[in-house]
């Protein structure tokens, strides 16, 4: 075994992304057509280059045992969908169905799974019109004929089904229906949905052409920016500044501002524009001004509804913001991207599943102590069973979307460096298995990751040859080590990625840790919430859950509080690290349970009578500091994913 490795800490800014070789099967190898676009310095890796290992790939086990593996057995849209010759919907619903059911499948390697997939994709190739639309044209519930919208989400479905099987009619298929689309939208240019989306398009659409050449592929991609809202625009003179009050308009619906994440980082491959490159941090930070919770996400039920805890986030645009984070991290490298991708996946995704993932929220909030439909909730103008656990709670898109979000996560973990090598974007434990040099090459990283502070990445090579790693340093980090055999210890530079080169033989395990020191979350009120690492911390309620419904499978739930809720913190807000003892307890196959939270916060807390449930949730927490005469209690805070009901923010006390 033998490997020679410098160590260095690089920003990675602006690295030319030449043609590279295509190594998985089915792929057409690029040559000089991607200079036509803007040089990237990451690149993703094709599905099932990355596949799932330790407690994420048992997250995504559950999932196939769940909603995501089951809807097509019974439920309408999907066993009766008209995408398949069926008479139930034939809008969106099966092309986001297959948009996260295609990864999972294929990185579960799950048979079953895939068999009930092809007739889906079989159904729809076969069945393509002659014009070339992919498809139903219209449908019974009002949308336009020849609506180019669910064509977005089925091309993305369409191009990770040609990865993992190396189908060759995908590139045909689509390469056709691009040319209707292009037809359509010169005699109706694009429109509501469609029009606020166009950036799902466009990667498409840059997919394609990085396989075929086809220059007329980046003209439509063009023309479709130029038909859409313009999103950078609306955040440069950004209006929203509070919940929206009686206008529904999509430039304020909450998925399509996930979406909109990304437009553009995408935009900027054929503008060029620096200003499009990096539109995703002033977006960021308006949405956390005036819409951000403690998560990382913002608030919108149905659209932008404010900075209150108690207000909801729709579970369609925790996947769509995680996918976009996902895609611009191979246009803006930077590691604040990595950051923020951890802390939706981490805590907002799967607070919002039922442990087992048979039933799901709509909307979750991040101070939720009651799930009931019998409620008057403060939504802008979501429905009262907006917050249950169910199969399609107030509306079923979510029910055919939530399946994108574990496994895009799991794909995009490491991409392919500008100068050949392999870059972690995200961590979590996982098996990359890809070519570099026309040769094999085996990651293996091993991790209790978000949970635990210590990664241990093993590089297999059978044959010796020199390449890159570039590895993520998240930026809440302090004092970051990275070790290798031969190598004294470094230490590196939050915020930014190691760039570790070398010639590698054998295995060799490079041990990255990242210590995770306590910070505050600074809320609505002044409140506060507690953060560690990647993870938000919230309170443990106890939680009796009541059916509502049998569904034909799984079932629909409410969920009451059996624990008090109302409480204010005694914390240190200049140090919180000495108002908080960490334990840490067994990572087990399920670490996103309240049971088996792989660890556990300590704080101390007075409970305040006055706070208490208003319109179905709990009230806007009493700005800080307050006053209780409530005796001091010892609380326990569990990571915001293990949680069902939580408090997220808290009020704090002042001094006693």
């Amino acid at each position: 075994m033998r490997l020679t490795i410098w160590l260095t800490v690089i920003p990675l800014i602006g690295l030319a992304f030449g043609a590279w070789p295509s190594q998985l099967k089915g792929n057409v190898q690029t040559d000089t057509r991607r200079s036509a676009l803007q040089p990237v310095s990451f690149r993703p890796l094709a599905l099932g280059q990355v596949k799932p290992s330790g407690w994420l790939r048992e997250q995504l086990e559950t999932q196939a045992a769940g909603l995501s593996g089951h809807l097509d057995e019974f439920w309408p849209d999907m066993k009766n969908s008209a995408w398949i010759g069926g008479n139930a919907e034939s809008w969106e619903r099966v092309p986001y169905w297959l948009d996260g059911i295609v990864p999972l499948a294929y990185l579960l390697d799950d048979q079953a799974l895939q068999a009930r997939i092809k007739p889906f994709i079989d159904s729809i190739i076969e069945h393509q019109h002659p014009d070339g639309w992919l498809g139903p044209v219209g449908d019974t519930a009002g949308h336009k004929p020849y609506d180019p919208w669910p064509l977005f989400p089925l091309f993305k479905a369409l191009t990770q089904y040609q990865e993992a099987t190396g189908d060759p009619r995908v590139v045909p298929a689509l390469l056709r229906c691009a040319r209707k689309i292009d037809q359509v939208v010169d005699q109706t240019p694009l429109y509501s949905w469609a029009k606020t989306r166009v950036a799902d398009f466009a990667v498409s659409l840059y997919w394609l052409y990085d396989r075929t050449g086809e220059a007329w592929l980046l003209d439509l991609a063009r023309k479709a920016f130029a038909q859409g809202h313009d999103w950078r625009a609306q955040f440069d003179d950004f209006k929203f500044t509070g919940k929206t009050q009686n206008r529904f308009d999509l430039d304020t619906h909450g998925v399509n501002t996930g979406m909109a994440l990304k437009y553009g980082g995408i935009r900027y491959l054929h503008t060029g524009d620096a200003r499009d490159k990096n539109a995703i941090f002033p977006m960021l930070d308006l949405l956390d001004k005036h819409h951000g919770q403690a998560t990382g996400i913002f608030t919108c039920d149905e659209h932008l509804a404010g900075c209150s805890p108690s207000q909801g986030t729709e579970l369609c645009t925790v996947v769509e913001a995680i996918y976009s984070l996902e895609a611009l991290s191979a246009v803006t490298v930077d590691a604040r991207l990595g950051d923020r991708l951890e802390k939706l996946a981490f805590n907002a995704l799967p607070a919002t599943f039922k442990k087992d993932m048979t039933a799901h929220q709509y909307d979750q909030q991040c101070n939720q102590v009651i799930c009931s439909n019998e409620c008057e909730y403060d939504y802008v103008n979501n429905g009262l069973d907006s917050n249950l656990y169910g199969l399609e709670p107030n509306f079923g898109c979510c029910t055919a979307n939530l399946h994108q979000g574990w496994p895009k996560l799991t794909s995009s973990l490491w991409m392919r460096s500008a100068d050949g090598g392999l870059a972690a974007i995200a961590y979590a434990p996982c098996i990359v298995e890809t070519q570099i040099q026309g040769k094999p090459v085996r990651v293996e990283v091993t991790t209790d990751y978000p949970f635990r502070d210590t990664i241990e990445i093993a590089v297999t090579v059978p044959q010796a040859r020199s390449f890159s790693l570039h590895l993520r340093v998240p930026a809440w980090t302090k004092d970051p080590t990275i070790r290798a055999d031969s190598v004294k210890t470094v230490i590196g530079e939050p915020g930014r990625y190691f760039y570790i080169q070398g010639t590698w033989s054998g295995t060799k395990t490079i041990s990255l840790r990242l210590p995770m020191s306590v910070r505050l979350y600074h809320g609505f009120n002044d409140s506060v919430a507690i953060e560690r690492g990647p993870l938000v911390y919230a309170l443990k309620i106890g939680a009796e859950w009541r059916k509502v419904k049998d569904n034909p499978q799984f079932a629909d739930w409410e969920v009451f509080p059996t624990t008090p809720w109302n409480y204010a913190l005694e914390i240190d807000r200049e140090h919180p690290e000495r108002s908080m003892t960490c334990d840490q307890r067994p990572t087990g196959t399920s670490p996103f349970t309240s049971e088996a939270a792989p660890v556990i916060a300590r704080v101390k807390g007075r409970r305040l009578a006055d706070w208490k449930i208003a319109k179905g949730a709990a009230a806007p927490p009493p700005s800080s500091p307050v006053k209780s005469a409530a005796p001091l209690e010892k609380l326990i805070l569990i990571p915001y994913g293990c949680t069902d009901l939580r408090i997220t923010e808290f009020p704090t006390l002042a001094p006693h």
